[in-house]
């Protein structure tokens, strides 16, 4: 019997620790989510095929071409990643005249200047000045006499201007030049402009809004500056329209007082012309390509997003919107961008972050997005770097610290020629 008595014994503990297990388990709480009754379906697994290995792409433009993504039909390439340090002017000269390609200019929000050269798709810069505040206006030319071929002209948020030299051995140096005490220098062109002075001068539009002229007669090589005028409103953006034989070389300016204005230096003051006014800041201007019998376009920005173009005729100035687009456009370019050289195309970039295409058609003026950055843009100017197209190349910077290359691929404009695509 003994063994049938622990055998209970062994059989009532079971059932009592079975019971002390369920009544140890908590009851579910009124905002518990309850437990599916069945497993939620699962999508069958499908074995899938090892992805195929990326190709390399080149993201550094001192080693190879660094492509990036563009849009209708056009390629773009990195030429310098300032790190996020904003690049707010971009040209293109001819900087080092023992090279065959045009090298490219930026200037930075640290007053550094940047000279690039191209070699095969890469792209080497130079970088040259430290102000420490943003440089600005951006000018070539032979202003200085005293040294051979065309300078580099730039000046700062802090009044500085420098003289940037370029050497056979692929150096450049820099030095300042001038000091205009509590102005910024925004703009700078150069030329034969004032026939007061013997030679080519500078000219600096500053804010507070001034004139000033700069020329290469200070003694031990020095400068002088000598301010022509004080003037209402800031000047953004200047081009030289040269002269002939009969007239003096005008300077086009757009300010941030809403105006397009042609200055005339002549011997006894300046002289201004208001071309077209409106209640709308202005930001940038640029030229349509001259051509012998035609005459001077001029297509200018508003704050507001309008591009407007303006052209001369023996009655006076013609005026057309052509563009309602995103507000603050911040560069804009005329050039040949069009496979067929007679079509008129302007292209835009700015705060929108897009560089937009305008073409002139025979039902009007169409615009198409050719390349989206990750940053607003500030700057826009045509190049001409790349031989295998028949068309202009495009180069933009902003405020993510780069500046890319834009371009029509190999072959477009050119069937006279095997090109790879």
């Amino acid at each position: 019997m003994a063994p049938i008595r622990v055998a209970a014994c062994l059989l009532v503990v079971i059932v009592m620790l079975g019971a002390g297990a369920q009544a140890d388990e908590p009851a579910p709480s009124k905002t518990q989510e309850p437990k599916p009754l069945t497993p939620e379906p699962q999508a069958p697994q499908i074995a899938e095929e090892p992805p195929e290995p990326a190709e390399d792409v080149n993201t550094n433009p001192r080693s190879g071409e660094a492509p990036l993504t563009a849009l209708a039909g056009w390629n773009a390439a990195l030429v310098m990643d300032n790190g996020g340090t904003g690049v707010w002017t971009v040209k293109s000269y001819q900087v080092f005249e023992h090279l065959g390609a045009p090298e490219v200019v930026g200037l930075d929000d640290k007053g550094r200047c940047h000279v690039l050269m191209s070699y095969s798709g890469t792209w080497a810069p130079i970088s040259v000045l430290h102000d420490g505040g943003w440089l600005g206006g951006l000018t070539h030319g032979d202003v200085d006499p005293r040294v051979e071929g065309k300078e580099l002209y730039t000046g700062s948020r802090r009044g500085n201007i420098f003289q940037v030299r370029a050497y056979d051995q692929t150096l450049v140096d820099g030095r300042l030049i001038a000091t205009i005490e509590g102005r910024e220098i925004h703009t700078l062109v150069s030329g034969d402009l004032d026939p007061r002075t013997a030679g080519p001068e500078l000219i600096a539009f500053t804010r507070p809004g001034g004139v000033f002229r700069i020329t290469a007669t200070g003694k031990d090589g020095g400068f002088e500056v000598t301010k022509l005028a004080d003037i209402k409103g800031r000047v953004r953006d200047a081009l030289v329209l040269p002269g002939t034989p009969r007239t003096q070389a005008r300077i086009a300016c757009v300010s941030r007082r809403g105006t397009l204005r042609l200055l005339q230096i002549t011997k006894q003051g300046l002289l201004w012309e208001t071309v077209h006014g409106t209640s709308m800041g202005r930001g940038r201007v640029t030229r349509k390509p001259a051509r012998a019998g035609e005459a001077t376009v001029l297509y200018t920005t508003l704050d507001d997003g309008r591009i407007m173009r303006h052209e001369e005729s023996p009655k006076g100035w013609r005026h057309e919107t052509i563009y309602l687009g995103p507000q603050g456009p911040r560069g804009v370019a005329a050039g040949r961008f069009d496979a067929d050289p007679a079509v008129e195309t302007v292209a835009v970039f700015g705060y929108s972050k897009r560089v937009e295409l305008l073409t002139r058609t025979a039902e009007g003026w169409k615009a198409e997005t050719i390349f989206e950055d990750p940053a607003k843009g500030h700057w826009l100017c045509v190049g001409e770097v790349d031989g295998r197209n028949a068309t202009q190349e495009l180069f933009a910077c902003g405020f993510g610290g780069r500046i890319v290359q834009l371009m029509r691929p190999p072959g477009y404009g050119r069937e006279e020629a095997a090109s790879a695509r």
